[in-house]
């Protein structure tokens, strides 16, 4: 029989999340692309940014938009097959109670704990986004250069998920499955565009807040949800989505 150090070496087949998230990846690299070259060889593609010129004319910015729109309406919806558990935790759908009696006190103990360090997070994001407006009012940087920080951070989001989280060092979660600010995604890749005065950032921004306020009341009011000890489809024994292997394969060894 093959002994214990010969099974922690082989390789696990890579799940469909994981693959579906890689795919995504290329993609987001790709439009990451596509819009430094329109920034430097068709700017006024751009243009749809300030105030309402988003209505005047076509841009391939419109066809973004959609795509950011879509993928937060999708985090507003209880869906079992498309996303990955981490970001529909919130919902009754993804919740399977614990066999024994719960730990209420123990439960409100790691609410309160991981929200502390949430919010440390929360600090720490506002202090760069506060940064970026200082650099925007004193005229080092445009609105679109704003922009196209969002599209970059639109890229770092996954590979957060998928290769390495500097917000780990923080939250001290086990993996993005159980990760507190999972699905602040969004809220923390828009806020840089909160100084461009327009229907672009403005349409964009209300909706990621109006999902960041709806995963923090859920967290609120079904905090057992959130926690593993409290949650089993959470645990890494009930996990089928395996996003961010490099985490589950340390807890194994």
């Amino acid at each position: 029989m093959p002994n214990k150090s010969s099974r922690s070496n082989v390789r696990e087949p890579m799940s469909r999340v994981r693959k579906t998230y890689f795919a995504r990846l290329v993609g987001r690299c790709l439009i990451l692309l596509i819009t430094i070259l329109l920034f430097w060889l068709s700017p006024d593609q751009l243009d749809i940014l300030d105030g309402w010129r988003f209505f005047d004319r076509f841009s391939l910015l419109h066809l973004l938009w959609i795509i950011w729109v879509i993928d937060m309406i999708y985090q507003l919806i209880p869906i079992k097959e498309l996303l990955p558990l981490g970001s529909q935790k919130l919902f009754k759908l993804r919740f399977k109670p614990i066999r024994e009696k719960m730990n209420y006190q123990a439960l409100k103990n790691h609410i309160a704990s991981t929200t502390r360090s949430a919010y440390k997070v929360f600090l720490i994001w506002a202090a760069l986004i506060i940064a970026l407006g200082a650099l925007y009012y004193l005229k080092v940087i445009s609105g679109k250069i704003l922009f196209l920080i969002s599209v970059i951070f639109y890229v770092c989001d996954l590979i957060c998920v998928l290769i390495w989280c500097p917000f780990r060092l923080i939250m001290r979660n086990r993996c993005c499955t159980t990760c507190r600010i999972f699905n602040w995604d969004h809220m923390m890749m828009f806020t840089p565009m909160i100084y461009v005065n327009g229907f672009f950032s403005a349409s964009l921004l209300i909706l990621a807040f109006i999902i960041w306020g709806i995963w923090e009341l859920f967290v609120a009011f079904h905090p057992e949800r959130f926690w593993d000890q409290t949650n089993e489809a959470l645990q890494c024994a009930q996990c089928t989505d395996k996003l961010c292997t490099q985490y589950c394969q340390k807890l194994r060894k």
